[in-house]
């Protein structure tokens, strides 16, 4: 009797945690369903950054926010409990200087730890401590760190831009994904000389570019990686006393690191697109499930698939490959007006508007010698595009397997496709590379930004388009969800952070729902073009003229 009451008791306080921690999920799904507006800036023309800022990350449990960008810092944003004047005020507490000489496009704190990981334009990782460290003179409210005081130790393993990074349940141990078109795995407590060449070998490389990569945490030895390709590929790493290539379905290949078990693609391109020049901008992997993945395809819209949902051969038929059928919208609503807008093709004379703009800057930029190799005169460029107008359609696919062949990606391309459930349209991606995430601790919503400078929200059950919210004055890039507060951190072009929170009034400031018809009709015409050469030509001849100055580039 006794030893059923010591069993009851020690139980008691275990089942009390689970249902207070349970009680908190819920009252954070129910807070995010409310209406959001903007709730603070972090920043200004005397305290923030003083370029685009690229790079977003909670840490410590939500306790800290990492900003990075243009400006090659890194700033820690700390809540300050004494301020009682507004909500969420968050002040920076510290600046450290990193030494990158290129752009920061990626900065996470390792957990458990002080270090905080950067990835940057100069293919380096820079790994900064800020722990341990005496206090510092303050300028200005924020402790200045420089490269000595944190002790920085750089990694040279990526042979191109370094574009991020994913940690692990290690202080140690985090992946990286760089434009060489590798994902590498770095361990802090085996030291090399990235100098000499002994860098480990990476655990995936693929001959193109790769810009994204995305984990769960509920399944670590599934990594997605995504860049200059119409896929995204799902890659295991489970090979100890494993036949992986056995389990998911696909030939065995015993030499690789890891596997490459499926790829996720797509039934037709967007309006814009070319074949041969997909790309994907983000990826993410569901944290409350672990097998939904989120693509951002660039010049289309965000996709939804599933690791579990049924695979189809390398080459199904355009018929069978269809995405199933979305929901109804309600008659009359933003999303199936503009969906059917979205399906008519672009405006030919915009189209030809642009092939003289495209000539005409080639013949430019030629002239001022940025071609590496002399390039195509424009009648050559365009019947090229014209031929490739041309091409039979119901070959893209079987094309497409070649060229993932002939770059070398072999053991890619004979794997399985899984097509995706659900496809979430209205924001503009084509401009810069921009990330795309889940919101809600139960994943329940669906966030990406957008070239016109709002973010968008989509309910992820439905497809249903939530909410859009001004979230910067050009180009919104970076979303990012506090792991147990209804906050909501967006960044892109701006110098500035801002902060989104159920808004206390029935008003909202900075929401764009009412406006949503015109803001999605406008971002299905702007992604129907191919790129403004327009805007292209007026910023490089901005650069020119202001070589020394600090200029938000793209990604």
């Amino acid at each position: 009797m006794a030893e059923r009451h010591f069993e009851e008791h020690a139980l008691r306080p275990i089942s009390l945690a689970a249902l207070s921690s349970r009680r908190k999920v819920q009252l954070l799904s129910s807070s995010l369903a409310h209406p959001l507006d903007r709730v603070n800036v972090l920043g200004d023309d005397d305290n923030g950054h003083t370029g685009c800022v690229n790079a977003l990350s909670w840490a410590r449990d939500g306790e800290l926010l990492l900003s990075g960008g243009d400006d090659r810092t890194v700033r820690l944003w700390r809540l300050d409990s004494t301020d009682t004047s507004r909500d969420y005020p968050f002040v920076c507490d510290a600046v450290i200087h990193t030494g990158h000489r290129e752009n920061i496009f990626n900065a996470q704190m390792l957990p458990y730890s002080s270090r905080i990981a950067t990835a940057a334009g100069d293919k380096q990782i820079r790994i900064s401590d800020v722990g341990a460290l005496p206090a510092l003179p303050k300028f200005g409210g924020e402790t200045v760190y420089g490269t000595r005081e944190t002790k920085v130790r750089v990694l040279r393993c990526h042979q191109g831009r370094v574009k991020r990074i994913i940690t692990e349940e290690s202080p140690d141990i985090f992946l990286t994904v760089g434009e060489d078109g590798a994902v590498r795995q770095h361990d802090l407590r085996v030291p090399h000389d990235c100098r000499a060449g002994s860098c480990p070998a990476p655990l995936v490389q693929l001959s193109h570019e790769l810009s994204t990569i995305a984990l769960s945490p509920l399944t670590p030895y599934q990594i997605v990686v995504a860049g200059e390709s119409p896929f995204g590929y799902l890659f295991d790493r489970r090979h100890v006393g494993r036949f992986i290539r056995e389990e998911w379905g696909v030939p065995p290949n015993p030499d690789d690191v890891t596997t490459c078990v499926r790829r996720f693609g797509r039934a037709t391109r967007g309006p814009s697109e070319r074949r041969g020049h997909e790309h994907i901008t983000g990826a993410k992997m569901a944290q409350s499930n672990g097998h939904e993945v989120l693509l951002s395809y660039s010049s289309d819209a965000v996709y939804l698939y599933s690791t579990r949902d049924e695979a189809q051969s390398p080459s199904p038929s355009r018929q069978s490959s269809v995405i199933p059928p979305t929901r109804k919208s309600a008659p009359g609503s933003p999303k199936r007006d503009v969906a059917a807008r979205e399906q008519t093709s672009p405006n030919p004379r915009q189209l030809d508007w642009d092939t003289q703009m495209e000539d005409d800057i080639e013949h430019f930029l030629s002239e001022e010698g940025l071609f590496a190799s002399p390039p195509r005169s424009p009648r050559v460029a365009r019947e090229a595009r014209e031929d490739n107008s041309e091409e039979d359609e119901d070959e893209e696919d079987e094309d497409e397997e070649a060229q993932e062949a002939a770059r070398g990606d072999v053991s890619c391309s004979s794997v399985p496709i899984v097509y995706p459930r659900s496809r979430f349209a209205g924001a503009a991606n084509v401009e810069t590379v921009k990330d795309v995430n889940f919101l809600g601790p139960h994943d329940e919503f669906v966030v990406s930004g957008s070239d016109d400078g709002n973010w968008f929200m989509w309910k992820k059950s439905t497809g249903q388009l939530y909410d859009i919210l001004e979230g910067d004055g050009s180009i919104v890039n970076v979303i990012e969800g506090h792991p147990h507060l209804p906050l909501v951190a967006v960044s892109g072009i701006d110098t500035t952070v801002k902060l989104f929170a159920p808004a206390r009034q029935d008003t909202r400031s900075f929401s764009r729902m009412n406006s949503a018809e015109s803001i999605m009709a406008r971002n299905a015409e702007a992604s129907a073009r191919r790129i403004d050469f327009t805007r292209l030509l007026l910023q490089y001849q901005m650069v020119r003229a202001n070589p020394d100055g600090q200029t938000c580039t793209f990604q």
